[in-house]
């Protein structure tokens, strides 16, 4: 027999017993459980999703209710309140003043409501098993502030109107970078309302059904303080303003110094500190003003205050303004050698560098001379024109100038209005009348400034404005004047008007700036070999009447002496032959015959 029936064999009637009653107290438990279990069923179906009993929500009772019942309820007290207005009263008491501000506000305006749900779920209404629910639910229940909800922005914009008129808003420490460099603004405490103790005085006033608030000017701290300044100016500013910035683009560098790049930075408060900004548009002006977009502009000299500067090559240069702005903020805080960065960008140098630029050697005034002209607004027009085109002419060595080729043909589109040009020896309107007064006055500046005469005319019957044998005329496109630049350095030509009017002459002047080369002078012969004006009668219909003159001959010597020294290195002459200016009478018009005009 095996263990088992040992076991039996030995135990007798008391061991079949002991099994019997185990049995019983197993099937007593499993009774008990089931009758706890039906209980704890029916409790959770008596509890559901209810608050729990007691329960008051900012005031409401809504213990023992269903969600949906309790909502209901909610919204029946709250919902009308949206729209009843709360008589809010400001009072400044600050400094010895003792001023009110009154207004109203509606809840709703401020989108100030109760959040039911979420005051139901903070007031423990949920359907769960867990037997802290069930026990909460017949147990539990407290007063609980209803969960509500508003716009910030309108809610503040409501309070500034409410206490308008009322204290002074706080002022931000500030930190501006100029081109004088690194200036700092202190921050000023003021006085406003506590927006946040605003926001809970008009929520508890509005969960209370209260109509009115009482509130209060205080003491507003900035939130840019002095630690804030300090810190900015330590950290930014005054790095930043240490020195010029260098941008790379290429073999090319633009170097920009604080007092230019200061317009495009700035630091604005940003959580409670000043973060810098740099101003994306005002930086990339800064690059195309010493760039050109697309093609490179040629370096060149100009007349500044009174002196020839260089302007500098501008290579042309495609390049992301974001690139730029990212490598310039990056070196300002970096000192020395370190303030220089590479631009990725597409580069075009410039045929005419800076370098050729100084090359030229245009350092100073060699020559200059004025003449004057009687008032005639077409003289104004066409003078000023013919200067506005001339000036800013530069010669490299060895470069000719041409008065037709720069000035261009005399017409309406180019800027020229009617003047009067001598024509087969009388005077006659044409178009450009007068720009012989700027050939005369820029030969007599390259006559002093040494340089070589390759074509010239004189006026056919002298005018006693100007020099005698040292003038010219022009006329489009046959009669020119012409000089080369025959000097090893670069000749600048600057050239303006003073108009006249009825109480004074008009003025052209004409500069000419390089390095000087030549002292010269001039000698002028006596008049000789006169020969007595004649008199002819016009019928034409453009015959101008006039009183003649005779014509003679004339000598002019040019005189060369190496710039600084007494000894003549050479001279040059000028023979001019004018002829007579015949005296000219109008009679009945006919058909104007054709001529070949000079301009006066």
């Amino acid at each position: 027999m095996g263990m088992w029936e040992d076991v039996a064999q030995d135990t007798g009637n008391g061991s079949r017993r002991e099994r019997l009653g185990g049995r019983a107290v197993v099937a007593v438990v499993v009774v008990l459980l089931l009758l706890v279990g039906g209980g704890y069923a029916a409790a959770h179906a008596v509890a559901g999703d209810k608050v729990p009993r007691g329960t008051r929500i900012s005031g409401v009772d809504v213990g023992g209710l269903t969600r949906d019942a309790a909502i209901d309820k909610l919204d029946r007290t709250f919902g009308p309140r949206g729209d009843v207005p709360i008589a809010i009263t400001v009072e400044h008491r600050l400094a010895g003043d003792d001023d009110t501000a009154r207004a109203r506000l509606e809840p709703a305006d401020i989108g100030l409501a109760v959040d039911y749900d979420a005051s139901l779920d903070a007031a423990g209404a949920e359907s769960s098993w867990s037997p802290g629910r069930q026990w909460s639910y017949f147990t539990g229940g407290d007063d609980v502030d209803a969960v509500v909800r508003f716009d910030d922005a309108l809610f503040r914009a409501k309070l500034a109107d409410a206490a308008r008129g009322l204290g002074t808003p706080p002022k931000d420490g500030q930190v501006k970078l100029t081109a004088d460099g690194v200036q700092t603004v202190a921050p000023v405490a003021g006085e406003a309302i506590d927006a946040d103790a605003a926001r809970d005085a008009i929520t508890d006033a509005f969960l209370a059904g209260e109509e009115s608030v009482d509130l209060q000017v205080t003491v507003a701290q900035p939130d840019i303080d002095a630690d804030d300044v300090s810190a900015a100016v330590e950290a930014f500013a005054d790095p930043a303003m240490s020195g010029p910035v260098t941008l790379e683009f290429g073999e090319n560098e633009i170097r920009l110094p604080p007092r230019r790049f200061a317009a495009a930075l700035s630091m604005a408060p940003q959580d409670g500190e000043l973060v810098p900004v740099v101003d994306e548009k005002i930086l990339t002006q800064l690059v195309a003003s010493a760039t050109a977009d697309g093609k490179p502009v040629d370096a060149t000299v100009r007349i500044v205050k009174g002196r020839p500067r260089i302007v500098p090559a501008k290579p042309g240069v495609e390049f992301d303004p974001a690139e730029v702005v990212q490598v310039f903020e990056g070196l300002l805080t970096k000192t020395g050698a370190e303030r220089s960065g590479a631009v990725d960008a597409q580069v075009t140098d410039a045929e005419f560098t800076t370098k050729d630029a100084k090359a030229l050697g245009i350092v100073e005034k060699v020559s200059e001379f004025s003449t004057s002209y009687p008032h005639a607004d077409y003289r104004n027009t066409n003078i000023g024109r013919a200067a506005e085109l001339v000036d800013g002419t530069i010669l490299k060595p060895g470069e000719e100038f041409s008065l037709n080729g720069i000035v261009g043909e005399r017409t309406r589109e180019n800027g020229f209005t009617e003047g009067y040009i001598i024509s087969n020896g009388i005077l006659k309107l044409d178009l450009g009348g007068g720009v012989s007064q700027m050939a005369t006055t820029t030969f007599n500046a390259m006559f002093f400034a040494g340089l070589e005469d390759i074509q010239h005319k004189p006026h056919s019957f002298y005018i006693d404005r100007y020099p005698v044998g040292r003038e010219a005329t022009v006329a489009w496109p046959t009669v020119d004047l012409r000089f080369r630049n025959d000097t090893d350095h670069g000749i600048l030509i600057h050239s303006w008007v003073e108009p006249s009017d009825y109480s004074r002459q008009g003025k052209v002047t004409v500069q000419m700036w390089s390095t000087k080369v030549w002292d010269i002078d001039s000698r002028t012969s006596d008049r000789y070999a006169y020969v007595a004006p004649a008199t002819r009668t016009l019928t034409t219909a453009d015959c101008e009447p006039h009183t003649g003159s005779s014509g003679f001959k004339v000598d002019v010597t040019r005189i060369f002496r190496k710039h600084g020294e007494s000894a003549i290195d050479h001279t040059e002459k000028f023979h001019t032959d004018y002829t007579p200016a015949d005296t000219v009478v109008c009679k009945k018009p006919g058909p104007p015959p054709k001529q070949d005009p000079e301009q006066e």
